[in-house]
């Protein structure tokens, strides 16, 4: 009787911490599984696009995802980062409100081991994040500032609206544009104002700048929601056959108003590419696997009424 119960004694012992490492290997393996996507506004549909992108294909990857919404507020984004990192995520993908303000947050994320993947929107900093997967926007700007001087026939008078003034994006689009138009005297910036790439806000900062000057020939916006806000305001004004209105994204709603001849053009960015891309790169980098280039510039398209039968939806299409 008591030889059977020095026996069991043991096996029961064996069983149990087989038990106690079963449960501590399946928390770590479950730990391993998640991937955080910060989205600088959800306010905006180009940026639900690439979050919503993000999560799914981490989710094809085998992940759980969540997605949070800073709503460009960067208090916001820092208490995001303090959730995600007490929650023991494995990787984020980030889309930033802040060049220099968000860096903080990737540093700490990273001293958590816990790796940042940057998407459409940079941070100032060359080792914070893993990687840095970006559209061209200062391509894409010199190409649009071609075409804008091919339609104002190199002159007149035009607004500039810009994004958020932190986000490396608003300067390099602004920058690209005015390399190519600032060769050119007789065009005009009578006006240049930020309306944080919001489309409402664009709208009222339009209606404030042609209150002030009534002669304006075209704007160019640094994204499409401003675009289409500014475009409210001159067909609210009864200029929208005179003024030409140009943005960047390619978002949908663009699309179809430079089809209809409300919009003269946009540029097309890729967000489910940069978000897919950037999920498979967290997912790289968790099996062990870091080779690639700690920053990527994404090709993009100049898209007019000359090509935009390319980019209409395919039940919309001549």
């Amino acid at each position: 009787m008591n030889r059977k119960s020095n026996l069991t004694k043991p096996i029961l012992f064996l069983c149990l911490l087989a038990a106690i490492i079963s449960c501590k290997t399946s928390s770590r393996q479950d730990s391993q599984k998640k991937m955080a996507v910060v989205i600088s506004t959800l306010n905006n549909p180009w940026f639900v696009v690439l979050g919503e992108s993000a999560a799914q294909r981490a989710r094809e990857l085998g992940y759980e995802a969540h997605i949070f919404d800073s709503q460009n507020n960067s208090a916001k984004e820092a208490e995001h980062f303090d959730n995600i990192i007490a929650m023991g995520y494995d990787a984020i993908l980030f889309n930033p409100t802040d060049a220099d303000g968000s860096v903080l947050n990737v540093q700490r994320a990273k001293t958590a081991d816990i790796p940042t993947f940057c998407m459409d929107r940079e941070i100032n900093s060359r080792d914070a994040a893993a990687s840095q997967l970006l559209s061209d926007n200062f391509t894409g700007c010199v190409k649009l500032g071609e075409y804008f001087v091919k339609q104002m026939r190199q002159k007149g008078r035009y607004v500039e609206i810009l994004g958020l003034v932190g986000d490396n994006n608003t300067w390099n689009r602004s920058n690209g544009f005015h390399s190519v138009v600032d060769e050119f005297p007789e065009l005009v910036m009578v006006a240049q104002q930020s309306a944080d790439f919001d489309r409402n806000k664009a709208m009222d900062v339009m209606e404030t700048i042609m209150q002030a000057n009534p002669e304006i020939d075209a704007v160019f916006c640094g994204n499409d929601a401003m675009a289409l806000g500014a475009y409210q305001a001159v067909l609210a004004a009864g200029k929208a056959n005179r003024i030409k209105v140009f943005g960047f994204d390619g978002s949908d709603d663009a699309i179809r108003a430079i089809a209809d001849g409300k919009m003269a053009a946009t540029v097309m960015q890729y967000p489910v590419l940069m978000a897919r891309k950037s999920a498979e790169l967290a997912d790289q980098l968790i099996r062990g696997d870091a080779n690639f280039s700690h920053k990527m510039p994404v090709e993009v398209d100049l898209v007019t009424p000359d090509n935009i039968s390319k980019y209409l939806p395919q039940t919309t299409r001549p």
